[in-house]
């Protein structure tokens, strides 16, 4: 089938063709009512004008009559006249009754007898006719009055004595001044009116239809957070089709930038994990230059850029149609193979190609060196964990000082035990070196809108100054006994910097701090040293039921003495119920997140949260809603009655301890 060639137009064509059309249709109506106002003006204002040439005509000859003038006087007047103007033409027509009286005249028997508007005038009536669009024919019927019948004894008053008859050009017509200033009043109304609606009509066919139907795809592809979609053509104007092009090759440019390295243009990590996730198997190569950071060091990042590159173009030499080259972190690539290959294959291939890469020159200094480049592989197959399992294989490969390996179940405890090791270390070097922080997330009082309050978080400080949170080391450190450790440092940080601060704060705690005689011990003494008791909450964490509830009952007690508060963190989950508000006497309960975030949008949650508040309210306990991040959220827990909000809509955890946001 022949695709139909889409002819494009501009709004510079669609602009000339309204005016054009308008101009047509305006002047056209301009001259249908200029042709209407001329056949007015004929039969109403060229009536009047022709009545009063014909009453000048009769007193012309009623003063003569009056004198006594004969039939041949009063016929070489109206000679007379008819010369004055040739454009003019004068006949006058007796009745019956005035022959009865002065004697008959033949002419007028006959005009009477052969023309049916003297005749219907000899009656009475006014008789206007155009002729031939040019002429105007007037019949003046001339009726008899009182001082009339002094002369026509015969007549009676209103009988007709005769008939002016005038015929002169339409040219000589006046036409009445208002009547022209009305015409064309009407004209620019109507005029603008009609150059509304046409602009109306086709400027929203043609502008804002395509560009509201332009910004609804763009919405649409905005909303799907999918930027590898496009507009298709949706319009046939060449500005709207240009909007598109630019969009669309907006969106490669993104595109191109969201899934493509740009040193080396390859396709990035994000792309292969994408390309990973869509197939059932796959074999991941991950491929790291050895060393690579001493090749920067001695001859700069620049010439280092230069050898990626380089490399790059090396490893796509080394590709088939069943391989992708992608470049992923600093010197590292990951070949990509979309197909089932035996192990054979791949300790060759990869043999061959540690082997290639040993042999092959490098430049460096433009050209005036060269260097040879070794590399380690790590290697994982099938339909789950390839760029974890991969990284795993690599990581071993380089600690046990081989080429390559290939990924097996065993390397993965070996791996973890690594990582404990890792992360173990980095825990006490980071207790040893103050290294473990606290950072305050404020909250904020929703019937006043101020920060009332914050909550302690505990954060790991690297080498490099960044914060890590808790998910990457609180369980190991709760494995190797360094978790008590870590809280007692949090409790004296806090209690320290919120003795000289007004706020109120929270404390996160775990059951096994309450359990803790240690840390049970440094609360009451941080308490009693700072007298701050009133300000500070003890949130507790643990989303698992509680064994030692009397343990737990009396340490509330026991903090409760110094006016401290107790707060349940999660609500919602694990032993968060309502039987352990009422024996626990709780102050404070914050509803879990997993419910607050989608509280504006989600029905269910709006409703769980709405049970929760209401129940709390009713206990005289006090809500917090967290992972408040957006207005519409924080609107909506107000509506609900949460009396507490926490989350990045108000601001992220920042570092009062060392005065650093």
């Amino acid at each position: 089938m022949l695709n139909k060639t889409h002819v494009k137009t501009t709004y510079t064509k669609i602009t000339a063709k309204i005016m054009i059309i308008t101009l047509v249709f305006a002047l056209s109506i301009a001259f249908m009512y200029g042709e209407y106002l001329k056949s007015e003006s004929i039969k109403t204002l060229s009536k009047e004008d022709a009545k009063q040439t014909s009453m000048l005509i009769f007193e012309s000859l009623y003063s003569a009559m009056a004198k006594g003038w004969n039939k041949e006087e009063l016929t070489s007047i109206i000679d007379r006249l008819n010369n004055v103007n040739n454009d003019l033409k004068i006949n006058v027509y007796r009745s019956e009754v005035v022959e009865r009286n002065f004697g008959e005249m033949a002419p007028s028997i006959n005009a009477i007898e052969n023309n049916s508007d003297i005749a219907l005038s000899m009656k009475g009536k006014e008789v206007l006719n155009l002729l031939d669009n040019h002429n105007i024919e007037y019949f003046y019927p001339i009726v008899a009055k009182e001082n009339c019948l002094s002369c026509h004894t015969k007549a009676k008053k209103d009988d007709v004595l005769g008939v002016i008859n005038i015929t002169y050009p339409v040219t000589d017509l006046k036409v009445s001044l208002n009547a022209m200033i009305n015409f064309f009043i009407y004209f620019i109304l109507a005029f603008s009116v009609l150059l509304f609606l046409i602009l109306f009509l086709e400027f929203d066919k043609y502008l804002l239809k395509p560009i509201k139907n332009f910004v609804h795809v763009i919405n649409n592809i905005s909303n799907s957070h999918d930027i590898t979609k496009r507009i298709n053509d949706i319009d046939s104007v060449e500005e709207i089709s240009s909007m598109q092009n630019v969009f669309n090759n907006m969106l490669d440019s993104i595109e191109f930038q969201f899934y493509n390295d740009d040193l080396t243009k390859l396709p990035n990590r994000r792309k292969m994990i994408e390309i990973i996730d869509k197939k059932d198997y796959c074999i991941l190569m991950l491929l790291n230059i050895d060393n690579f950071q001493e090749i920067n060091d001695l001859y700069g990042h620049e010439e280092g850029d230069i050898i990626i590159k380089e490399f790059a173009e090396f490893l796509e030499l080394q590709m088939d149609e069943k391989s992708t080259l992608f470049k992923l972190n600093a010197d590292e690539y990951g070949i990509l193979f979309l197909g089932d290959f035996d192990q054979d294959f791949f300790n060759e291939y990869t043999k061959k190609l540690i082997e290639d890469v040993s042999k092959t020159k490098f430049e460096v200094d433009n050209g005036k060196s060269n260097i040879f480049l070794s590399c380690t592989i790590g290697i994982a197959h099938g339909s789950y964990s390839l760029l974890t399992n991969s990284d795993i294989a690599l990581k071993l490969a380089k600690k046990r000082k081989v080429h390559y390996l290939i990924y097996e179940s065993s390397m993965q405890i070996e791996h973890e035990y690594e990582q404990n090791l890792k992360w173990t270390k980095k825990i006490k070097d980071a207790i040893t070196n103050d290294k473990i922080v606290p950072l305050f997330q404020p909250i904020v009082d929703c019937n006043s809108g101020k920060i009332v309050k914050y909550e302690s978080l505990m954060r790991m400080v690297d080498e490099k100054g960044e914060y890590i949170t808790p998910i990457h080391f609180l369980s190991l450190a709760k494995k190797n006994k360094l978790y008590s450790e870590l809280t007692k440092i949090i409790i004296k940080k806090t209690f320290k910097i919120f003795k000289e601060r007004s706020e109120m704060v929270s404390i996160n705690l775990s059951v096994e701090d309450m359990l803790n005689t240690e840390i049970v011990s440094l609360i009451k003494e941080q308490l009693k040293e700072t007298q701050i008791g009133e300000r500070v909450v003890f949130e507790i964490i643990e989303s698992e039921g509680i064994e030692n509830f009397e343990s737990v009952v009396e340490f509330i007690n026991d903090i409760k003495q110094f006016g401290s508060k107790i707060s349940i963190d999660d609500f919602g989950t694990g032993y968060s119920n309502f039987e352990y508000l009422m024996k626990l006497k709780i102050d404070y309960i914050k509803i879990d997140a997993s419910m607050i975030k989608n509280v504006d949008t989600n029905k269910e949650s709006a409703i769980i949260t709405e049970t929760i508040v209401d129940f709390a309210n009713k206990l005289h306990i006090k809500t917090i809603g967290e992972f408040v991040y957006s207005k519409s959220v924080y609107d909506k827990i107000i509506d609900i009655g949460i009396d507490y909000a926490q989350g990045y809509y108000f601001g992220q955890p920042i570092d009062l301890y060392n005065k650093k946001e």
